[in-house]
């Protein structure tokens, strides 16, 4: 059982060794700038390559998800996921929804990242982990990944997913099959689909099939493609029968969501610097504090903190 005295010194020594580290904090800032955004490469997007998911011509068999699953390795290979999770890169979902007839039908909407032309995560991430390529890919590096989870919340389309059930997660998402691209090969999800539901290619050449298909067929698709320009703009392009917030999709502006992270991680080193200043002058009044005490004021201290 602890005494008063132990107790005391145990409140002055938490104190003091809060102060300490928040001071190392600072100083860390200020001589390593390791709080800094890592910005994302400017990407043309004459340059970039997508996939064309046309909501139409789906018919959820989930092939894309399994072929995903095994090119990356993960488990439960013969089973659809229908949420992403760290072993699903993308999923399904089925939305039960109106048509512009106003019948109702079952949309199948296959997800997965985004690939923004101007990632959020890439500009959020404190350690470079999360890289935009010159191809389309926004690429992981799990060796350089700390799990603070930024990337998550910098997302406007809640793609990250996290290792919960470790102490020392890491972050896991779809990495457009980087490595087919730049073999020159097309990725898994759109090379196994039987029904021409994914189509990849170059991005400005998908816009033009895209907008083809809405003037041919305006009675089956939505005059909207989702992607061309929400956040502005996103490898992932959408054509669909329904309004897409009807599917769950988030409703999101042409200006590009970096912004917004920045933002965040410019106020970081403020926050931090913040909370060292207070902790450390806490530090210096229990010093100083401790100092004036006489034994018998510190016994007499004891005495009442043990009350």
């Amino acid at each position: 059982m602890s005494t008063s005295k132990e107790q005391s010194v145990s409140r002055r020594e938490f104190l003091a060794k809060f102060g300490a580290g928040g001071a190392g904090l600072t100083a860390a800032w200020l001589l390593g700038g390791h709080l800094t955004p890592v910005h994302a490469s400017g990407v043309s997007s004459e340059h970039a390559y997508g996939i064309l998911i046309d909501l139409t011509r789906c018919k959820g068999c989930g092939s894309c998800v399994l072929a995903c699953k095994r090119k990356n390795g993960l488990e439960r290979t013969e089973m659809v996921a229908y949420a992403l999770d760290t072993d699903a890169y993308s999923c399904l979902q089925s939305c039960e929804v109106d048509t512009l007839e106003g019948e109702g039908t079952t949309i199948y909407v296959k997800r997965n990242c985004m690939h923004c032309l101007d990632p959020g995560c890439v500009s959020a991430c404190t350690v470079g982990a999360l890289r935009k390529t010159p191809e389309g890919p926004v690429v992981y590096d799990a060796s350089k990944c700390i799990g603070c989870r930024y990337c998550q919340y910098a997302c406007p389309f809640g793609v990250p997913t996290y290792e919960w059930e470790k102490q020392l997660g890491l972050i896991a998402k779809c990495q457009f099959c980087c490595a087919q691209i730049y073999a020159g090969d097309c990725p898994a999800c759109a090379e196994v689909c039987p029904k021409w539901a994914l189509e990849f290619g170059l991005r400005d050449t998908l816009l033009t099939e895209a907008h083809a298909r809405i003037l041919a067929e305006p009675d089956r698709y939505l005059d909207h493609v989702y992607g061309e320009y929400e956040a502005g703009g996103t490898s992932m392009l959408y054509l669909s029968p329904v309004p897409f917030e009807a599917l769950g999709f988030p409703t999101l502006g042409s200006d590009p969501v970096p912004q917004n992270a920045e933002a965040v991680m410019t106020r970081t080193p403020l926050i931090a610097l913040t909370v060292a200043s207070v902790m450390t002058g806490a530090n210096w009044l229990v010093k100083r504090r401790e100092a004036q005490l006489t034994p018998e004021d510190e016994a007499n201290t004891d005495g009442s903190e043990a009350q």
